[in-house]
């Protein structure tokens, strides 16, 4: 009770101040109410180390977390896969609702907490390749299901493509990488300079909220603020990323996932 009173007084104070310029006060609540929601989730943050020595961060269901039926070690294990230009916490709020799974929700590399190398691929099969490094790591990498929003889904696509004999289900969110669905009439105009998933200033976030979401959560603009000054200090990398992952279409590969009969919920929005 102490934790939820806590979020809300941050989120309140946050509301009034109306910063649009982020301080240390402004950007210093908004990790409070970010962990607050972690927290409320039974998420803890951890790192690892990959191979090529580039680290990961992600959220990790708590092994004490109990419900009425099973406990998170024995849990069947879900990897939640975030979208371009977003992170673990994209998935927070809904993480209580899936407490019957072992969650591991990662920063992909080139986002969040996680290393952002510039020259790095961040196609989708040298991410599913990098998570599956993860999952193996912490022996969760057999009879896994895999979920991903937008650039997200084509990386679970991936996945499950590259080892679909350890991908027990699919959930894809607003999936990516299908081209020949068409691109919707907002995007045909867009390029790497001038793209509505950029954030170059401020401002940018608040339209990209809208862009992307068809009934956006309420988000304080001084919280948007300090998520902008994160996205604008990635801006160049997010760039080059996009580059990459425009032209790399998983088709192809998801008639291996067909093939192997593997179970996928698609989810389409307005």
């Amino acid at each position: 009770m102490t934790l939820r009173r806590t979020g809300l007084a941050a989120l309140l104070t946050l509301s009034i101040v109306g910063c649009t310029t982020p301080n240390s006060f402004t950007i210093a609540t908004t990790q409070k109410i970010i962990q607050h929601e972690r927290n409320k989730a039974d998420l803890s943050t951890k790192m690892f180390t990959l191979e090529s020595g580039e680290t990961l961060t992600y959220a990790e269901s708590n092994a004490t977390h109990d419900t009425s039926t099973i406990n998170a070690t024995d849990a069947e294990p879900l990897l939640l896969i975030h979208g371009f230009g977003g992170n673990k916490d994209n998935f927070t709020r809904i993480a209580d609702q899936l407490a019957d799974y072992h969650l591991i929700i990662p920063d992909l590399l080139g986002f969040g907490d996680s290393s952002k190398p510039e020259t790095a691929d961040y196609r989708a099969d040298a991410q599913a390749q990098r998570l599956h490094e993860l999952m193996q790591a912490k022996g969760l990498a057999s009879n896994i299901h895999v979920g991903g929003n937008s650039m997200g889904g084509a990386i679970s696509v991936a996945y499950a493509a590259k080892y679909p004999d350890d991908v027990k289900s699919l959930w894809l969110i607003d999936s990516a990488g299908f081209w020949s669905a068409g691109v919707s009439e907002s995007l045909k105009n867009a390029t790497i300079k001038n793209n509505p998933l950029l954030v170059n200033k401020t401002e940018d976030i608040y339209k990209m909220y809208d862009f992307v979401m068809y009934k956006p959560p309420y988000l304080p603009k001084t919280v948007q603020a300090v998520f902008a000054q994160e996205r604008i200090a990635n801006q160049v990398l997010e760039s080059k990323i996009l580059e990459q992952i425009v032209t790399d279409n998983v088709e192809e590969r998801a008639k291996i996932i067909a093939n192997y009969k593997i179970p996928t919920l698609i989810v389409w929005g307005e």
